[in-house]
């Protein structure tokens, strides 16, 4: 018999044996400052493209005005308990009330979080004799609803709609044997490469199949539709989408989520949802503050407006330039380069240091190994002039990257790792 810490001590896992020369710098930094276009990292002015801010809602003054007034009527405790026992109110009610509209669905039900919703979400939608069909590269969130699943799940090839037939035709063979129902996930947005979920053609196959559809929208809703009601409304198919989620993470620039759907099906899901029955109620300050975002994102389509001006900007700038930039649908804005994980690290703290450029870095085994991803979320925070500079850096660096002078800098690392 091991101890159970053995494999700790053995292997730290494919991002953690990095951790010695990445933590604090590649992982785990420390952003300061207001959250806004131009923050500060490790002392310097940097151009921050790594904040979920896209409608630069985080640092408006009306919305911090409404979050410190909640704050001091109600603290940051009320309504104490979960929401079945002693923590519902009626701002709780109104919230989801004007959620529901604003997605066009009958009726919507908050979530604390929208990781731990979502994974709660999926587990009350299935019983064991249910049979799940998900995307291959859905969000860990969904991926961890599904692990719960006791019955049957298969994957389909990343936004292929032959797959996914190919796998509903499974999935119906199965469920005529087990008496069961099918759950087809998909993202609205994935929040990696930036491309839409293929709602449209998934709600086509409705017509020969039968099967429910949830969608996850963190990263469309505020961003598309002619609204901002998400990627449902962007393709035309808000309407069949059975269960559409969202966070208040991005576009809300605050914490929490909900769930939309039938009112019979919300009224299922919110007594059968365990990590909302069993939980404290989300806090009076956040829903506040949540009803004074969504007013703004009904009323103020000007936000969205240069939100796009700024996406726009970026991506054709990043493509007259030569860049890959993947197949994006969406605000968030993937580079792809080639190299290894030092030369990565080289990469970027070149970026960071020499350039003011603050970006996400993503890297094996979340893409394939010899890939590098940079990942830019343009906000309407985002000016003309922080794009020019950023195009600026970007063929910079790529010139570096091509020319070897990262592999050369980054040799070190690379004999450190492999002693």
């Amino acid at each position: 018999m091991r101890d159970l810490f053995d494999k700790i001590y053995k292997d730290k896992g494919p991002l953690g044996k990095w951790a010695a020369q990445a933590e604090g710098y590649f992982v785990f930094p420390k952003l300061e400052g207001p959250i806004s276009n131009r923050m500060k990292f490790r002392g310097k002015d940097v151009i921050t493209w790594s904040i979920n801010d896209y409608l630069g809602l985080a640092n408006n003054e009306e919305v911090r005005k409404v979050d410190a007034a909640a704050a001091a009527e109600y603290g940051s405790a009320y309504p104490m308990g979960a929401r079945m026992m002693s923590g519902h109110t009626s701002l709780h009610e109104q919230l989801q009330t004007e959620l529901a509209a604003f997605v066009k669905k009958e009726a919507a039900y908050l979530l604390n979080f929208g990781y731990q919703g979502m994974v709660s979400t999926v587990d009350a939608l299935v019983a064991k004799d249910d049979i799940i069909v998900y995307d291959v590269d859905a969000h860990a969130c969904i991926i961890d609803g599904v692990r719960l699943h006791m019955g049957k799940r298969f994957t389909y090839k990343h936004n292929d709609i032959e797959s996914i037939e190919k796998n509903l035709q499974r999935a119906t063979k199965l469920a005529e044997q087990t008496g069961g129902g099918i759950l087809l996930i998909s993202e609205g947005v994935f929040g990696m490469r930036g491309e839409q979920g293929r709602l449209k053609e998934i709600v086509a196959l409705k017509e020969k199949y039968n099967f429910r559809l949830f969608v996850d929208d963190a990263h469309g809703f505020g961003t598309l539709g002619a609204t901002g009601a998400g990627a449902g409304e962007e393709q035309g198919v808000q309407d069949q989408i059975d269960v559409y989620f969202a966070t208040f993470a991005k576009s809300m620039a605050s914490t929490g989520a909900f769930i939309a759907a039938d009112q019979e099906i919300i009224d299922y899901l919110k007594y059968n949802l365990r990590s909302q029955m069993f939980a404290k109620s989300l806090q009076m300050q956040l829903v506040v503050g949540a009803l004074k975002r969504l007013d703004m994102l009904r009323t103020m389509p000007e936000l969205r407006e240069k939100l796009w001006e700024n996406v726009n900007a970026l991506q054709n700038g990043l493509k007259k330039r030569g860049f890959d930039i993947g197949t994006t649908q969406s605000c968030v804005t993937p580079v792809y380069l080639k190299g290894s994980i030092p030369e990565a690290m080289a990469l970027v703290k070149d970026l960071r240091e020499n350039h003011g450029i603050f970006c996400s870095i993503v890297v094996y085994p979340v893409i394939p190994k010899g890939l590098i991803l940079l990942r830019l979320i343009p906000t309407a925070s985002h000016n003309l002039q922080d794009v020019e500079e950023t195009l600026d850096a970007f063929s910079s660096i790529r010139e570096r990257l091509e020319n070897g002078t990262y592999k050369r800098l980054s040799a070190g690392v690379q004999a450190s790792m492999e002693a």
